[in-house]
């Protein structure tokens, strides 16, 4: 874009109606993409002079569209710094300044090309090759930690000034990296990752307006690993400043590509580091429901998935705070919609790892919502095995959680027991098929009825005991004599 500077008013409008071109057919189909460049080139014929017998000599390969020399799109040279903190260090503000006053004099009504300008001269000056495109060994906020004070004013003064265009202008940066990992894996891309980060610590939404868009593109670069991690690597920076928005990314980008084997590993260290980033998880609640949830319990207790069992382990410990994130502020209001999938899951021969955590999920359900008690009957008949697993697992954990379901009893007994001493009816005709013989139901139904230990009436019985004894002593002494010890005599004074 900072060539346009050096060109004639005529090219440079050119240039700028292309570019734009361009940007807004990222997502369209390369057929119409084609039509659309095919014109760009039949325009530039017309209005640029013949070329010389050299330049038509030099025909550029096949399949690959031609680019104009410019230092930001020329094969980059040397780098002439040990790491990127030295580039920073050498990095001239005030050349970037003039660059960006010149910019803004060409186009006054164009922000989208002042930002563009940013991007692209700190590409260029940023000239360190990459390691590897998720920067995992690195801070969350690397590389724009490494700005100073003075650049992270320019930039910030300048996308304030372009509010309107930042969306448009996150999607040149992402469209731009892919295009230049096209040319070479290690092809430095931290100009555009600065600015990545700049918008979206002020605006972390800008990442996630688009997310089926990027979820196809991401799915249509499954091949290159390259591509599909630096999509996530940006989309993922707006996580850092706002949980809500990390797990709306992860959840609409990164779990759909959980089971890819060359995805999978990023995909588990930014969960994981974004869940010890926001130790408040109270700001994530309601983003995620039972559709998210299931498929990862699935991954975290199931055998023999897509994902190795370091991985599984990761997963594992991750899955108290996920499963926290799921049920929500309320969950005495949304348990009862998280019952019917994990009765589903719950069969005789599943694993017994993903055994015990469903029949405990199911228990903490039956204990906080009330609703789920009539989810558990209108499924009764539709999982017997997993409901014969569920009660035993009642009977067997009853001192665990008896005062939780003793305030429900009432809703218990009118779904599962009918009358004292009998065998419900719809199980006395399934015996067979659940396996739960009346005596488990007879048993389940006295403690619940009974509930546990009866402290009120052997607080009843000692306070009757106590003013029986009470009563005696005094009818017989006439007073509390008898209670007094013999050194409160002389307290008492004479007679």
């Amino acid at each position: 874009m900072l060539l346009l500077l050096n060109c004639s008013p005529l090219e440079g409008l050119w240039e700028l109606q292309s570019e734009r071109l361009m940007i807004r057919l990222f997502f369209i189909p390369s057929t119409l993409y084609d039509n659309f460049e095919k014109m760009a080139k039949k325009q530039n014929k017309e209005q640029m002079p013949p070329a010389t017998a050299e330049s038509q000599n030099k025909k550029p390969p096949m399949g690959k569209p031609s680019k104009k020399a410019s230092p930001l799109n020329s094969p980059q040279p040397t780098s002439a710094h040990k790491n990127l903190e030295a580039a920073f260090k050498t990095l001239d503000v005030s050349e970037l300044k003039q660059q960006l006053g010149r910019s803004q004099t060409l186009f006054p009504e164009s922000p989208s090309v002042w930002v563009k300008d940013l991007a692209g001269y700190l590409n260029h000056k940023l000239n360190v090759p990459e390691s590897e495109p998720t920067l995992s060994n690195y801070a969350h906020d690397y590389p724009y930690c490494l700005a100073g004070k003075e650049l992270k004013s320019v930039m910030k003064g300048l996308i304030g000034r372009c509010s309107d265009d930042l969306p448009d202008f996150f999607d040149h940066c992402v469209s731009t990296m892919l295009r230049e990992l096209d040319r070479q894996p290690d092809e430095p891309l931290h100009g555009y990752r600065v600015c990545i980060q700049a918008i979206l610590q002020d605006k972390p939404r800008i990442a996630t307006q688009s997310l089926p868009e990027y979820l196809e593109l991401l799915r249509s670069v499954q091949n290159r690993p390259a591509k599909c991690l630096t999509i996530m690597w940006a989309l993922g920076q707006a996580g850092f400043y706002d949980l809500s928005q990390g797990l709306r990314v992860w959840l609409g980008i990164m779990l759909p590509v959980l089971g890819v084997k060359s995805l999978s590993s990023y995909a588990l260290a930014y969960l994981q580091r974004l869940l010890m980033l926001h130790a408040n998880l109270t700001k994530g609640f309601g983003i995620m429901g039972p559709k998210e949830f299931f498929p990862l319990l699935d991954f975290a207790f199931m055998p023999k998935n897509a994902l190795s069992s370091s991985l599984q382990e990761q997963l594992r410990r991750l899955y108290p705070r996920l499963k926290v994130l799921a049920f929500g502020a309320k969950p005495e209001s949304t348990l009862h919609t998280y019952l019917p999938s994990f009765l589903s899951r719950a069969t005789p021969h599943c694993p017994d790892d993903m055994k015990r955590e469903l029949l405990s999920s199911m228990t903490e359900c039956l204990c906080v919502d009330v609703q789920s008690l009539g989810v558990w009957r209108q499924l009764y008949t539709k999982h017997l095995p997993q409901s014969s697993l569920l009660l035993n697992h009642l009977l067997r954990s009853w001192k665990a959680f008896w005062y939780s379901l003793l305030n429900q009893t009432p809703g218990i007994t009118r779904c599962l027991v009918c009358s004292p001493g009998s065998v419900p009816p719809l199980t006395s005709e399934c015996i067979g098929l659940t396996g739960v013989s009346p005596a488990v139901w007879q048993n389940l139904q006295v403690k619940m009825r009974s509930g546990g230990f009866p402290w009120s009436r052997l607080l009843m019985v000692l306070l009757v005991f106590v003013a029986g004894f009470m009563a005696q002593d005094i009818r017989s002494h006439g007073s509390f004599t008898g209670w007094c010890p013999p050194h409160w005599e002389s307290l008492r004074g004479p007679h």
